[in-house]
């Protein structure tokens, strides 16, 4: 049945479905991991990274961009696609600044970033993008912003969320532990988070993950990985101490 509403993206199937659309989610599905938290004073993104060959260069190799030099965004779906969406993005942002003198706002780039989604919905000989993105920011009065946007044009602010494949095991486990990584004020303690939510759902190495934090006027920072290294020992530690300990409550 669905292969007779599903070779146009502006064909609707009897029940209301826009069947490319959820095919551009079912790639976001299985897409690499992705998480981000909005703290009071920084965006701390956590990126799960695919192995890199030998032979290949690991900068070609990013999911973490700028849009211009206080938002940066983060992606899971086709890196293909990723590419010519934050190509439009930044050349929006830099059209912005010439038009009006100002940066744009968080909000404003991630509707940019929506409308274009959703204009590849209504048509045809167009696709939709197959990614979700994380846009995390500062306006101009250092107010953060974390915003999700996802394949339909449809966007959401959050102050912690997930996206890919393992999204909602994460997103499961982020929720059970919602105050602890929401009380995250400072930055040490929301990377150790964000390490911590990719290790204990995704069970990824430090070599697996690429996590960045961006604070008002500075520049987007990279963890070095020696610190993932020692974060991700760390982790797996607690974790052990508490399923350890979970078993011994068990026990009569």
């Amino acid at each position: 049945m669905a292969e007779r509403y599903d070779r146009a993206v502006t064909i609707y199937s009897p029940d209301g479905h826009l069947l490319q659309v959820e095919y551009a989610q079912e790639a976001v599905r299985r897409g690499s991991t992705v998480v981000g938290l909005r703290t009071n004073n920084a965006i701390v993104l956590g990126v799960e990274k695919r192995s890199v060959g030998e032979l290949q260069e690991e900068r070609m190799v990013r999911k973490i961009c700028m849009l211009d030099d206080h938002v940066a965004l983060t992606f899971s779906g086709l890196t293909a696609d990723a590419r010519i969406l934050v190509s439009r993005a930044q050349m929006e942002s830099q059209s912005h600044r010439l038009n009006f003198e100002k940066p744009v706002t968080v909000e404003y780039i991630t509707r940019y970033i929506a409308q274009l989604k959703q204009n590849y919905t209504q048509s045809n000989g167009r696709r939709p993008f197959g990614l979700s993105c994380l846009v995390g920011g500062f306006d101009e009065d250092g107010t953060p912003h974390l915003f999700q946007t996802e394949p339909s044009g449809i966007y959401y602010e959050w102050r912690a969320n997930t996206t890919g494949r393992s999204s909602q095991p994460v997103r499961d486990y982020m929720e059970k532990h919602a105050e602890e990584i929401l009380a995250s004020a400072d930055e040490p303690t929301a990377i150790k988070h964000i390490v911590r939510t990719l290790v204990g759902v995704s069970s990824l190495t430090a070599s697996q993950m690429d996590v960045a934090v961006l604070k008002f006027r500075q520049p987007l920072r990279m963890i070095d990985r020696k610190v993932l290294v020692d974060l991700v020992r760390t982790v797996r530690s607690e974790l052990e101490a508490e399923a350890e300990a979970s078993r011994l409550k068990r026990v009569p």
